[in-house]
């Protein structure tokens, strides 16, 4: 049976200082460097055949470490802007209490959980979705059928899309799904990835 093992990368500094980070590109805090090495230690009785990582230094720190932890420095790596964090526009690097003072509690909500709402300038969670899935099922679908072990190490937004399609979850409660940073998820495929079962570690 293939293994699907989802990390969201550690604590950043955008993230410690409460500010939309989107497409830049920040590193992760001491806490984040934590985070990542806990989830290497939940990791530690998993094999990986490769594993994918987005282009923002982030998510690639945190699967470094993990790599590390769990002793598999030598598998295979691809990193791919398809499971880039989601672009949010004119928002990226504003402090998101004082958005929300500015739009309103609502309207931040909607932009940062919803699934058709584009912030200013940005992407929604559609709009990622039409990237990030594509980009799995030509990718790492024909792996997992042929039962490999992967590691996807990204952010909130590429993996709650990929959250949506592997569970098919609606647009509607997708709204309320939210990924925690340095947790793993894993799925366990049958065979042709036809039923499978998920949990959080």
């Amino acid at each position: 049976m293939a293994k699907l093992l989802l990390v969201r990368h550690g604590q950043s500094t955008f993230n410690l200082e409460n500010r939309f980070t989107g497409s830049l590109d920040v590193p992760l805090t001491n806490l984040g460097e934590e985070e990542a090495l806990l989830a290497g230690k939940k990791l530690i009785n998993f094999y990986f055949d490769i594993a994918y990582t987005s282009m923002l230094v982030r998510a690639w720190e945190t699967l470094r470490i993990i790599l590390e932890e769990i002793k598999q420095t030598d598998i295979p790596i691809i990193k791919n802007a398809a499971l880039n964090e989601r672009m949010y526009g004119s928002l990226q690097g504003l402090n998101k209490t004082e958005t929300a003072l500015k739009y309103g509690d609502a309207q931040v909500e909607l932009w940062r959980r919803s699934y058709e709402e584009r912030p200013p300038d940005g992407e929604s969670l559609h709009d990622t979705y039409n990237r990030t899935v594509p980009y799995y099922q030509q990718e790492i679908e024909p792996k997992l059928k042929n039962n490999k072990n992967i590691l996807i190490v990204a952010h909130g937004n590429s993996l709650r899309a990929l959250k949506m399609y592997l569970e098919d979850i609606s647009p509607e409660n997708i709204l309320k799904v939210n990924i925690r940073t340095g947790a793993p998820i894993i799925y366990v495929f049958n065979e042709n990835l036809k039923n499978f079962s998920v949990k959080d570690l």
